[in-house]
């Protein structure tokens, strides 16, 4: 097993991070990436991310002791004040290859990003919609740092609907999971849409999102900049996302709103490879 420092960064979600910035890079069509600008902007998302992993993990401390007792801090393998430091060493590695890049507006975005992550944990989590928009927010910003860090366009229609389209599909994506959470989120003082407004406000509120989706990843194709494999391959992860939305208007249970949750991974990664398509 890994030891519990490892453990509580969740290097996977780390390197995922790191990935988004590469594409970010690839789509936003600069005119070289050099291969230092390309390390740093994968390390610095991976080590902010590691942050924002171990202060999550710090914040729901006493949650965790109940749910996920086997976790590196519930489980004393590692103690809160340790996995504190750590995130702050975590932080200060990512932002000093932040810094490494030379670009200020990168610099700031990386700066923001962890500002978030913390600003999250610390009041945004209870608050329901807030919430939800800055955990989306996680999914969009990796994209428009790689085109800031690389040089290249952050206002190209791909670049733009790449982190429009995943914007929206994450906000739709948190509320509908708000559905099947909400006994959990009662315990914790979540007002989530689920508890605020019923399964039915939040399957609608979560069905518009993910409409929304589908509507930005069309900007592209009203600007007439999509390529042959843009605008063969977009309308795949769009009919997933409408279906999504159809189904959790239908049927707003936990149980569905359970499975519109998973399923929506599935369009995330399809629209992914769609946009790396559109992009070569």
């Amino acid at each position: 097993m890994a030891p519990a420092s490892l453990r509580i960064m969740r290097p996977l979600n780390c390197a995922m991070l790191g990935l988004a910035v590469l594409i970010g890079e690839f789509v936003s069509r600069p005119p070289m990436i050099p291969p230092f600008q390309t390390i740093f902007g994968f390390l610095t998302a991976f080590f902010i991310c590691a942050y924002s992993m171990i202060v999550n993990d710090v914040y729901d401390v006493e949650v965790d002791r109940v749910n996920q007792p086997t976790r590196p801090i519930p489980s004393g393998k590692i103690s809160v004040a340790g996995a504190t430091r750590l995130s702050i060493l975590l932080l200060v590695v990512g932002m000093t290859f932040s810094v490494l890049s030379l670009s200020p507006l990168a610099v700031a975005i990386a700066a923001g990003y962890a500002f978030l992550s913390w600003l999250y944990n610390y009041w945004a989590k209870k608050s329901g919609l807030p919430g939800n928009l800055i955990v989306a927010s996680s999914l969009a910003i990796p994209f428009v740092y790689g085109g800031v860090v690389s040089g290249g366009s952050i206002f190209s229609s791909l670049l733009l609907a790449m982190a429009f389209t995943s914007f929206f599909c994450g906000v739709g994506r948190e509320v509908v999971k708000g559905i099947a959470d909400v006994e959990g989120d009662a315990k914790r003082g979540i007002g989530s849409i689920a508890r605020t407004r019923g399964a039915r406000g939040a399957a609608a509120a979560g069905a518009v999102f993910f409409i929304l989706a589908v509507l930005t990843s069309w900007l592209p194709l009203f600007l007439r900049l999509a390529n042959v494999i843009y605008i063969l391959g977009v309308w795949i992860p769009d009919a997933v996302f409408i279906l999504l939305a159809v189904s959790i208007l239908r049927n707003s249970s936990p149980e569905n709103s359970h499975r519109v949750k998973s399923r929506a991974l599935i369009g995330m990664l399809a629209g992914l490879i769609v946009f790396i398509g559109g992009g070569l």
